[in-house]
């Protein structure tokens, strides 16, 4: 007898557990480097990806300072998310520091850079999520990546990377459109660091500001002078700070040209949920949102 109910307590033990293993699905606890990273991490992982940032909001990733906290949060992370080329140097602490031995993904993997020569060395872009095309390439990796974690939720993590890639490709032809009503000669922009250099060959607007790609890098006396006299020169009449440098360097340009404040562009780091750039799509539009009509009045 019991040999012949073994089969139906089996059948009826594997019923009664699938609801629960529908309700336990996977959720994925991943990291990602700094917040504009994190949010497209968020929007391809949906419902099941739990999404921690490194750099908080309004935050420097190139001066960020990992705490024993942060070392924590790698050690639970099953999958950690970086930008790479460059961007973010204090990883390799951190990783030591935790003990971390795994392979973080970069999603800037297959992203055409832009090397450049600053204080006498090649260095690389490493902005490159300024341009929106380069996300397109940032969401289908980290869609593999989640779907390496996670296979059972692969369609998901499809069917999420899809519908956002609508969304950026939407994006880009705002962008498009909004630069389009700026006469090419007036297409210049003085910023805070040259951190939209992506941004600027994407859409043919031309970025000037003090500071090199990194707000580490110190811009030397000539140089600041160089950009003024090429300011003077243009007639840019609108600077913009950015949320998460320094402002001293622009404003000290903006007194020396006479160029007026623009407003706050969010260049590296999302802000507070509460503000104007709470996620990439929205940080990106909010900048264009500012530099066209600066553009537009500029001489």
């Amino acid at each position: 007898m019991k040999l012949r109910l073994l089969p139906l307590a089996c059948a009826a033990l594997v019923a009664g557990l699938a609801p629960v293993h529908a309700a336990m699905a996977r959720t994925v606890h991943a990291v990602a480097s700094f917040t504009v990273l994190a949010d497209v991490v968020r929007q391809v992982g949906g419902t099941h990806a739990t999404v921690t940032s490194l750099v908080p909001p309004d935050g420097d990733p190139h001066e960020f300072e990992p705490s024993p906290a942060d070392a924590g949060k790698l050690q639970q992370a099953d999958v950690i998310f970086l930008s790479g080329e460059g961007l973010e140097t204090w990883f390799v602490r951190l990783a030591r520091a935790a003990g971390y031995h795994g392979t973080p993904v970069i999603v800037s993997d297959g992203i055409p850079v832009h090397d450049m020569r600053e204080d006498g060395h090649d260095v690389t872009d490493p902005h490159v999520w300024n341009s929106v095309p380069n996300v397109e390439i940032w969401t289908r990796n980290i869609r593999d990546a989640l779907i390496r974690v996670d296979p059972e939720d692969a369609d998901a993590f499809r069917a999420n990377a899809d519908a956002y890639l609508i969304r950026l490709r939407d994006l880009d032809r705002y962008i498009r459109e909004r630069i389009a009503t700026v006469p090419a000669e007036r297409r210049r922009v003085l910023t805070g660091h040259d951190a939209f250099g992506y941004f600027g060959r994407e859409y043919g607007v031309t970025l000037m500001a003090p500071q090199g790609l990194s707000t580490e890098t110190e811009a030397s006396a000539a140089d600041v002078a160089a950009l003024i006299r090429q300011i003077r020169t243009l007639g840019v009449s609108t600077y913009f700070m950015e949320n998460a440098a320094d402002p001293r360097l622009v404003k000290q340009v903006a007194t020396a040209t006479g160029a007026r404040p623009g407003g706050t562009l969010y260049v590296e780091a999302l802000s507070p949920p509460d503000g104007p750039a709470a996620d990439y799509i929205s940080m990106i539009r909010h900048d264009v949102d500012l530099m066209v009509p600066a553009m537009l009045t500029s001489h």
